[in-house]
């Protein structure tokens, strides 16, 4: 694969955040002294004595072995399949699915093979049952290379499609389906690494203390992106760029520390919602996984200390300029309990000309001569200003184009947004209680062994009155 070379300095990601200040938006908007009121000093040297237990963040470094590997077995499944399935849910779907987004074709699956380069990718990260039968009926199980992923093999979402789809790849192939199956799981952990050696599959590891919501640059999300020809090289590239300019202290020439107290800041000002509104089609699944990043790693019951906080922002993922008809109107003139940060690219890789036509209606000629290029800029510009006019919180974070590069960057950039407010916030940013909480009640509803106490605890939840159902 070639591999596109610039200077990195012409791809850097900016932030501004004029429209959160309040020499822009008045007594609305937040002050530097409230952003230094933050424990700024506390989170920062914590993000510095605590980078070893944050493995993810070693992944644009130490990986040169493992990328040479993928790329070696992503040319294989190029070769010899029709299809790529990857099995997974969370973070083991939403990376890949964002990262296909905004790096190949926005027709991908649509186009011929010759033009695609690749098998189509299909991420199935649900378990509704007409999905899966729906899949079957596009797909020829033969021509199919399957990836599962889930780090510890319990995950029943996964496990349940991995059920079928081995059944399904023995029915079709016989004993030895290890040509269409590869597992991505621990080393030696789990269920997922006994059936991958039981199956005899190629198989590719999730390194320890690297959680499902932060696995994108990892084998998890980087054997999908370059099976479809996406240069994971250059997408790490991007993050250890990045890893590079969040080493600075100072929140103000930090962006990604910037953000994390910008955030914080407005949640104590009441604003318990986070929109992300990118301005490119190619960034909308971007909002997903970032949706589960920073729900699942901010949104805790207790604090370090364990006291009760309650802490969290829902995030919102809306799409410029589609949402402008559906969501706009609540955020210039709702309640101000939202910050809305928008996601906007510099140069679009395609150009796309509005050519001359009916000149005689005003309302429409306006238009010609220009792009839609253009026009989309217009809008988002337009939208920052109504925005801000009406006195809510937004900020702007910047690619100079989307590419492999500035993908890594951006992924990278909000995960350490992420760590850090969870330092603000003084919680547990890695872990998951209420997740657990849900897939234990799962295990006791489907009868799985050990989970007989939690039976009974669901067995003796309230009756539903009869009286608060309608029919």
């Amino acid at each position: 694969m070639e591999h596109r070379t610039f200077d990195r300095e012409t791809m850097r990601i900016t932030v501004d955040y004029n429209n959160m200040m309040q020499e822009t938006l008045g007594a609305r908007g937040l002050t530097v002294d409230e952003l230094k009121a933050l424990p700024l000093e506390a989170a920062a040297k914590a993000m510095h004595a605590k980078r070893d237990q944050m493995k993810w963040r070693e992944l644009p470094h130490n990986q040169d072995e493992i990328v040479a590997e993928i790329e070696a077995v992503a040319k294989d499944v190029r070769a010899r399949f029709d299809n790529f399935v990857v099995l997974g849910i969370g973070g083991s779907a939403l990376g890949p699915i964002a990262v296909q987004q905004a790096l190949s074709h926005l027709h991908y699956n649509d186009l011929p093979k010759e033009k695609r380069g690749g098998p189509r990718l299909f991420v199935e990260d649900n378990i509704d049952p007409e999905r899966m039968n729906a899949l079957l009926d596009v797909i020829d199980v033969k021509k199919t290379c399957f990836n599962v992923i889930t780090k510890s093999g319990s995950t029943s979402e996964t496990m349940s499609q991995l059920l079928i789809v081995t059944d399904l790849l023995h029915k079709t192939l016989g004993e030895d389906i290890s040509t269409n199956l590869i597992a991505t799981t621990d080393h030696v952990k789990g269920n997922l690494i006994k059936i991958a050696k039981r199956e005899n599959l190629t198989t590719f590891y999730v390194p320890d203390g690297v959680g499902g919501r932060f696995s994108e640059l990892c084998p998890v999300g980087l054997l999908a992106a370059a099976v479809c020809g996406i240069d994971i090289r250059m997408l790490l590239a991007g993050a250890a760029y990045m890893d590079e300019i969040t080493q600075n202290d100072n929140v103000f020439e930090n962006p990604a520390y910037l953000m994390a107290a910008l955030q914080v800041a407005a949640m104590k000002r009441g604003a318990n919602i986070h929109v992300l509104m990118p301005y490119a089609d190619s960034l909308k699944y971007i909002a997903d996984w970032y949706a589960q990043l920073w729900a699942e790693s901010l949104g805790k019951r207790v604090g370090n200390d364990g006291t009760e906080i309650y802490a969290g922002q829902t995030p919102v993922k809306s799409l410029g300029v589609t949402d402008q008809h559906s969501q706009v109107q609540l955020y210039t003139e709702g309640p101000f309990d939202k910050v809305v940060t928008f996601l906007s690219v510099d140069r679009y890789r395609k150009t796309m000309q509005i050519p001359d036509g009916y000149l005689d209606i005003p309302d429409v000629s306006f238009l010609c001569g220009h792009t839609q290029n253009e026009l989309i800029a217009a809008e988002e510009a337009a939208t920052e200003y109504a925005v801000m006019k009406s006195g809510h919180m937004n900020y702007a974070i910047r690619l100079p184009e989307v590419n492999a590069f500035t993908v890594g960057e951006l992924l990278y950039m909000f995960e350490i947004q992420t760590a850090f407010a969870g330092e603000l916030l003084e919680l547990n940013a890695f872990d998951q209680p209420g997740v657990e909480e849900g897939k234990k009640a799962t295990y006791a509803l489907l009868g799985k062994p050990g989970f007989a106490e939690k039976k009974a605890e669901l067995d003796a939840a309230p009756a539903k009155l009869p009286a608060y159902i309608v029919k």
